[in-house]
Formats: C-alpha cells, sequence, structure tokens
C-alpha cells in the first residue's frame, strides 16, 4: 500500500511538470524503479507509459481550448509521430541504443546553452513558416523525435519543446501545447507495444494514471497562468536536470 502511494505521488508530481514542459519521466520512471527493483524493466516502463499517457493526454485537451494551435501543421505531425515511434521501438528490438545514451547529455548541453544565450527565444509567438513548409517542418519534427521516443526516450518533450520553438518559431507556450499533442502519440504508440508484450501493472497503472492527470490538471492551469517567459524557466531547469540524469545513467555508473 505505502509503495503504491509513493508511486502515485511520483506520478502526480511528474504529470505537473509534464504539463509545463516536459520531462515527467524523470521523476516517475526512477520511482517505479526504485520502488520495485525487483521487477522486470519491460513490466516498470509498460506501467509508466499507461499512467503517464492520461496526463499527457488530458494536458494536451486542456491546451487545445486556450491555445490557438496550428492544426494544419500539427494533424500530420501527430501521424508522423505516431510512425515514428512504432520504428523506433521495432528499431530497439534489433540494435543497442548505447552511443545514443552517452550522447545525449552533450546534445541536452547543447540545448540548454543555447537557450540561455538567446535570452529572447520563445518569448514572442511569431512562426516562421506557413502552409505545407510548416506541415512538412512540424511532420519532419514528428517523424525524427518520435523515433527517438519509441527507441530510447529521455526529454523527448523538451526536445519537441524546443524544436518547435527553434525550427518553426513558436513561443514557449504554444510549442508546449504543440508537443503534449504529438507526446500523446508517442507514448500511445509505445504503450501498444508494451500491452501486445504483456508488460504492463494494469492495477499500478490505473492508480498512476489518476496522479498523473491531477498532476497535469495543476501543471496546465500554472503554464496558462503565467505564459511563455514561465514556461521557459522550467524548461530550463528540466533541461539542466536532465543532463545531470543522463549524465550519470552513461558515465557515472
Amino acid at each position: 500500500m505505502w509503495d503504491l502511494l509513493w508511486v502515485a505521488a511520483a506520478s502526480g508530481l511528474a504529470g505537473c511538470v509534464d504539463a509545463i514542459v516536459g520531462g515527467g519521466g524523470l521523476i516517475l520512471v526512477p520511482a517505479l524503479f526504485a520502488t520495485y527493483p525487483a521487477a522486470a524493466p519491460a513490466s516498470l516502463m509498460g506501467t509508466n507509459k499507461g499512467g503517464a499517457i492520461w496526463g499527457t493526454a488530458w494536458a494536451a485537451g486542456q491546451f487545445a481550448r486556450r491555445v490557438q494551435l496550428r492544426w494544419a501543421a500539427l494533424g500530420p505531425a501527430v501521424g508522423a509521430a505516431l510512425l515514428g515511434s512504432f520504428v523506433g521501438a521495432w528499431t530497439l528490438t534489433q540494435v543497442h541504443a548505447d552511443s545514443l545514451r552517452r550522447a545525449l547529455p552533450f546534445v541536452l548541453a547543447v540545448i540548454l546553452l543555447y537557450t540561455l544565450a538567446r535570452k529572447d527565444l520563445g518569448r514572442v509567438h511569431a512562426p516562421r513558416l506557413a502552409g505545407r513548409a510548416e506541415a512538412v517542418a512540424a511532420g519532419l519534427i514528428g517523424l525524427c523525435i518520435g523515433f527517438y521516443d519509441g527507441f530510447f526516450g529521455p526529454g523527448t518533450g523538451s526536445f519537441f519543446v524546443f524544436l518547435f520553438v527553434r525550427v518553426l518559431g513558436y513561443d514557449f507556450l504554444n510549442a508546449s501545447a504543440a508537443a503534449k499533442l504529438l507526446n500523446t502519440a508517442t507514448n500511445a504508440a509505445a504503450l501498444a507495444l508494451f500491452i501486445a508484450k504483456g508488460h504492463i501493472w494494469w492495477q499500478v497503472a490505473a492508480v498512476l494514471a489518476v496522479a498523473n492527470v491531477a498532476g497535469s490538471l495543476l501543471g496546465t492551469r500554472l503554464a496558462l497562468r503565467h505564459g511563455a517567459g514561465f514556461v521557459r524557466g522550467v524548461f530550463i531547469v528540466v533541461v539542466g536536470a536532465l543532463i545531470l540524469k543522463t549524465g550519470w545513467d552513461a558515465f557515472g555508473r
């Protein structure tokens, strides 16, 4: 019972962070592995997806009601993200991700330094592309980061946010809203694979889902109330934490 309450609390906090800027897996995944050390990793990852997808989907719905999403570009991007995640998950069954694990902290460090250097980055919503060009660019982002999420995963939401800001010219609030939409698709693809393989604890996932949605509700309200500047600040904190976590995972053990 106490174990379940602990991971439920972690799921709520993860939902809050994930709704603002992504990175909720940084909280929930370690909590699951620490609480159930004898469990199969695939079962814990499947249970994580089974709980987290509901908070991400809830946040996507809340953002869609209050932020003017650019559906002409994001619709195809969702399909591309779904496809990319399926292909990435399949690729993971064929090769190891060790080289990517070691490169990730350095990639995240470049993103963090770039964001800190460009103090105006993502503060103003000024889309650079329109029509087919925007749809193609958003689709490529969805396909590439979707593949990454299916193949490896850490920091997926933050990668989505950064690329929507840097490539498409969205502010951090609109980028976060778009990221929730695509991240829901990538999570759904991964979850379908875990379910097909029987790697999910349904009872635990149900509790995590309720807590995750509650945290997502809080995070969405904070992001909408405080705007792009607040989301940018949380983005910097989360990416910094991801650098430390992924660096330790790659080199500290």
